[in-house]
């Protein structure tokens, strides 16, 4: 997603951290609140790769990528049943309008992972216990209890800080714990959407671009089984993200769709969490994402701008 920022600031000519609506799921709403923050993507590339940043909200904070989220295995889960009993009784009656992800969370036992070290870069960025300065800027999550997308930041949303908001759409169920927040427990907002993008449909945007590292228009051929799971799924993702950006489409905004291709899928390996292969990933999505900025119909499998 870093590369990709950087490719959309040099291809176009747009400084993301200028656009109207910011919104950010798992992963996604540690970057949009970077860019909320008023980090430029060149400063969170350079961040990555471990050089100094000398201005702006990431001046001296030093944080371990490799190790701060827990590395690339999961915890131990707490073995005492699903980790949402009442998202499961709620779920009866209403399977048919409830994504199968957010189910299976549902399903999953709670995870024993800690986003602590989230919740510190968060703190270290903006004011300790508040919002983020920018007008709209979107973390969502998924109510632990209902199944409900909550799109932290949003004027119907429960206030909350942007720590614990930033850290409940990253827990990733069965890997992470659920955060609580007003005494309501939430999980990664990827159990409902991994992109969200229909969140934006009311919002009178001329153009859109969505910056989707689960999304490929094109895949490679991995030896791994749980490269090819992993891919199989990408698929099912890309469906939704194309119906929602299509919600979008019928609003009259024009909507660029950007995600790994075959390149990048190859540095990526089967497992999104391996930070080992952060800094390939990385300096893959730049290259890729710039052509396909620059010609989409160059390289159908990385972008859709239809």
């Amino acid at each position: 997603m870093t590369g990709a920022l950087c490719a959309l600031e040099q291809v176009h000519g747009f400084d993301p951290r200028e656009a109207d609506v910011i919104v950010g799921t798992s992963a996604g709403s540690v970057v949009g609140a970077l860019l909320a923050a008023g980090i430029t993507p060149l400063q969170m590339r350079d961040h990555q790769l471990g050089k100094s940043i000398s201005e702006g909200p990431l001046a001296g904070f030093s944080w371990d990528y490799e190790r701060a989220t827990g590395g690339q295995r999961p915890k131990m889960p707490k073995l005492r049943g699903p980790g949402s009993g009442e998202l499961l009784r709620n779920s009866l009656g209403r399977l048919r309008h409830m994504p199968t992800t957010a189910f299976l969370s549902a399903l999953m036992p709670e995870g024993n992972g800690s986003l602590e070290r989230v919740g510190h870069l968060m703190d270290a960025i903006t004011p300790m216990g508040e919002w983020s300065s920018h007008p709209n800027f979107w973390a969502v999550a998924m109510d632990y209890q209902t199944g409900d997308r909550v799109a932290f930041g949003q004027a119907t949303a429960p206030v909350a800080p942007l720590s614990e908001a930033v850290m409940a759409s990253c827990a990733i169920p069965g890997w992470f714990s659920p955060v609580s927040i007003n005494g309501r427990r939430y999980v990664d907002g990827g159990a409902v959407s991994a992109t969200n993008v229909d969140l934006v449909a009311a919002a009178a945007l001329d153009e859109v671009f969505v910056l989707a590292p689960m999304v490929s228009f094109a895949l490679d051929e991995p030896d791994s089984v749980l490269a090819r799971l992993e891919r199989r799924w990408r698929i099912q993702v890309t469906k939704r993200c194309l119906s929602e950006v299509e919600k979008v489409r019928d609003a009259g905004a024009d909507v660029v769709v950007l995600g790994p291709g075959p390149a990048d899928l190859e540095m990526m390996g089967g497992n999104a969490m391996d930070l080992s292969r952060r800094v390939a990933v990385l300096k893959s999505s730049m290259r890729t994402s710039a052509k396909a900025l620059a010609d989409p119909e160059q390289m159908p499998g990385y972008a859709d701008a239809g």
